[in-house]
């Protein structure tokens, strides 16, 4: 699959991955901006700004917007994390030019007033859901435990305080210094027409101002991320008790990232890991997973469970034993086998789907301006060695004193 780069002359890159096989094109506006980058009192602003994108740049309204993507039969939508934006879609290659036309133009949305208002209650409704339903913010309350004074301890949705206080010059001045061409990237794969995506990209993005004197995320300058062990309870009716837990581990740039991935297959996958025959396919517990999440420059071991109020203690208990049981006698041979199958399995075929890999292509470049073809990936699981994993396991102990929510019904 071809790889294919160029860079504007101000400073917005456009890539892309070809494929002669696909029989869609998938195109991408990654935005290197999230909840990390809100300065106090914006908290939640990305989230926000992402909707209102949707409502549509001058001359164009959301129904305008909606009803284009309509009518090219594309599958198109958004999403905000800690440290990007993205706005993508799916359509037939014939539709290429106008699906990149609609999203370049989305990228100067108007913030209208009235837009603003009516969103701003949208924000505020979607933020009560989530307090409302399982895991009723634990995810969250952990997270801020975990990271503390690390920009990633934020919310992507914000608080409620922070919505309700929000006014539209605040989004205005964020867009303004965020969505900047150095800060972007057009991104396609699949049944691409690279040169007609440049020429796209020159009329549509070629006039965007170049980037301000100041640098707008400036990670060196974080506080170092360090869990503040200890337990917090959420006491709300449910049927089922939920627990979220957290330890370090290896951040986005580390060469253990890849055995950190691989460990959590083979400890806590939810098909076929320890938690899972142990907890999960006896019934003990509904879930009993851990996964490894990396940033940019802090990464941490996520333990999540759910279960009978009353069984919560000794299944947290059962979990800890697990993870001490691989600290102590390592991992099986066959168990990084069938680790090593699984992974690189989930990885040719996410290679095989123009959406998915646009998605690869993008947040490698937009973190590290730098591409990673699948062989690429494939070739970093095949490399991990069983001492890579117990050295993971030796740096970062999954039983170390942790970030612990538990919400449910138990007080």
């Amino acid at each position: 699959m071809p790889f294919l780069h160029e860079r504007l002359p101000n400073g917005l890159d456009v890539i892309a991955e070809t494929s002669d096989a696909a029989v869609s094109t998938s195109v991408g506006i990654f935005v290197g901006t999230g909840a990390r980058d809100e300065r106090p009192g914006i908290e939640g602003v990305s989230h926000f700004l992402e909707h209102m994108v949707f409502k549509g740049p001058h001359g164009l309204s959301a129904d305008d917007i909606n009803r284009g993507f309509d009518r090219l039969g594309a599958s198109a939508n958004a999403f905000t994390s800690e440290e990007e934006t993205v706005y993508h879609a799916a359509v037939l290659p014939r539709s290429q030019d106008e699906a990149v036309d609609l999203l370049a133009r989305m990228m100067r949305p108007a913030l209208r007033d009235e837009d603003f208002i009516t969103e701003k209650k949208v924000i505020l409704e979607e933020i009560r859901m989530d307090d409302d339903q399982p895991p009723f913010g634990a995810d969250d309350r952990c997270r801020a435990a975990f990271f503390g004074p690390h920009p990633l301890a934020g919310s992507v949705l914000g608080s409620v305080e922070s919505i309700e206080a929000l006014g539209v010059e605040a989004m205005r001045d964020y867009h303004r210094r965020s969505y900047t061409p150095g800060r972007m990237v057009l991104a396609a794969s699949g049944a691409v027409d690279f040169p007609s995506l440049i020429e796209s990209a020159r009329k549509l993005c070629g006039e965007w101002g170049v980037d301000s004197a100041d640098e707008f995320r400036v990670a060196a300058s974080c506080p170092r991320a360090a869990a503040t062990p200890g337990h917090q309870r959420i006491v709300r009716p449910a049927a089922l008790e939920y627990v979220v837990r957290m330890t370090a581990g290896p951040d986005e740039h580390h060469p253990d990232r890849w055995a950190a991935w691989l460990l959590t297959s083979i400890v806590g996958d939810g098909t076929g890991s320890r938690l899972y025959w142990s907890l999960v396919d006896s019934g003990l517990a509904e879930q009993a997973t851990l996964g490894h999440h990396d940033f940019l420059d802090a990464g941490l071991f996520l333990t999540q469970l759910s279960c009978e109020p009353e069984d919560t203690d000794d299944l947290l208990e059962q979990i800890l034993d697990i993870y001490r049981e691989a600290m102590r006698n390592g991992i099986a041979p066959r168990e990084l086998e069938r680790a090593r199958n699984q992974v690189a399995g989930r990885v040719a075929l996410a290679g095989e789907r123009p959406r998915r890999r646009l998605f690869d292509l993008g947040l490698e470049w937009i973190h590290h301006h730098r591409y990673r073809s699948v062989a690429d990936t494939l070739a970093s699981v095949e490399a991990v060695t069983l001492d890579d994993i117990h050295r993971v396991l030796a740096e970062w102990p999954l039983d170390s004193p942790s970030a612990t929510v538990l919400a449910g019904p138990a007080e």
